[in-house]
């Protein structure tokens, strides 16, 4: 797996498919997954639609860097965000999302890529925007897939999901690996796949295993802040999509996002939760295929 300096001090594992000389798409995968989260069977069909698809860890994640002498004791930082108490927040978090954003940008200039077209998944939804607002000569398109804008009252998060993404998971590998059926709660209700889940579950475990990174990126996400403002200024083609079955993040989120960039494209998909079932890949490759044409 190769790995190359993004930024001073960051290093990002990566892997690409395809044609180096076909336009590039940079997948930008979320919070605590790592970038085997976007299946192979996937970038490949991606590439031979006719781009050069990279996929990457973020930092704190999977083979990148990580930040493990800054470590982020969950309880105190959620506790300052909710008394109001930001300044002591963000002295806990080693990093912004801003600095995730400059990461795949760094990946980029590194790989030699001028411009590219960037799909987010999530949190990678919310790197990919920050990306475009604070570099959009560097964004061919956007593409912003089960995400939202930062504001609060968009794009929440229904009780079951909440609790089972703050649910501790066992640091056992069977206990790990057992404990990603719970993630079926913000999955297609059609087609949630718990043998999928499974095992993604045990490759992630076996690949770069690494819990404390996700607290992290959590930290750098929760006060990444709102972007509506940003967005409602942007002028990079943009496609939003959204799972109308997502418990993760509501589609309200999807929605909000499509409101606020102009001439952005909405599309909502039933069936989809917060995941990609293989059932719905030809879907979503053709509208990726036709947005980066």
């Amino acid at each position: 797996m190769p790995i190359i300096e993004a930024a001073p001090g960051v290093s990002l594992a990566y892997e690409t498919f395809g044609d180096p000389a076909d336009p590039a798409v940079l997948l930008v995968m979320g919070f605590g997954a790592q970038m085997i989260a976007w299946h192979e069977d996937f970038c490949r069909a991606l590439a031979d639609r006719g781009r050069h698809v990279i996929r990457y860890d973020n930092r704190d994640c999977g083979l990148s860097t990580t930040f493990d002498d800054h470590p982020v004791d969950l309880g105190r930082f959620i506790a300052a965000v909710s008394s109001g108490d930001l300044p002591s927040a963000r002295a806990m978090v080693p990093y912004t999302l801003q600095d995730m954003a400059d990461d795949g940008l760094g990946l980029l200039t590194a790989l030699g890529i001028e411009r590219a077209h960037v799909v987010g998944s999530s949190m990678g939804g919310m790197i990919a925007q920050t990306m475009a607002i604070s570099h959009p000569e560097r964004v061919l398109t956007l593409t912003s897939m089960m995400s939202s804008t930062g504001e609060p009252e968009y794009g929440r998060t229904g009780d079951e999901a909440m609790a089972v993404l703050f649910a501790p998971k066992p640091a056992d590998r069977e206990g790990h690996v057992a404990a990603a059926d719970r993630e079926l709660v913000w999955g297609s209700r059609r087609y949630g796949d718990a043998t999928a889940l499974r095992a993604l579950a045990a490759e992630s475990y076996d690949r770069g295993h690494h819990p404390a990174g996700a607290v992290r990126q959590l930290g750098a996400m929760i006060l990444g802040g709102s972007r509506a403002d940003a967005l409602r200024e942007l002028r990079v083609p943009t496609l939003v999509v959204h799972g109308l079955d997502d418990t993760l993040i509501d589609p309200s989120g999807g929605k909000r996002t499509a409101d606020l960039v102009p001439g952005a494209r909405l599309l909502l998909v039933p069936d989809m939760g917060h995941d990609r079932p293989r059932p719905l890949w030809p879907e979503l490759i053709d509208a990726l295929a036709a947005h980066t044409a």
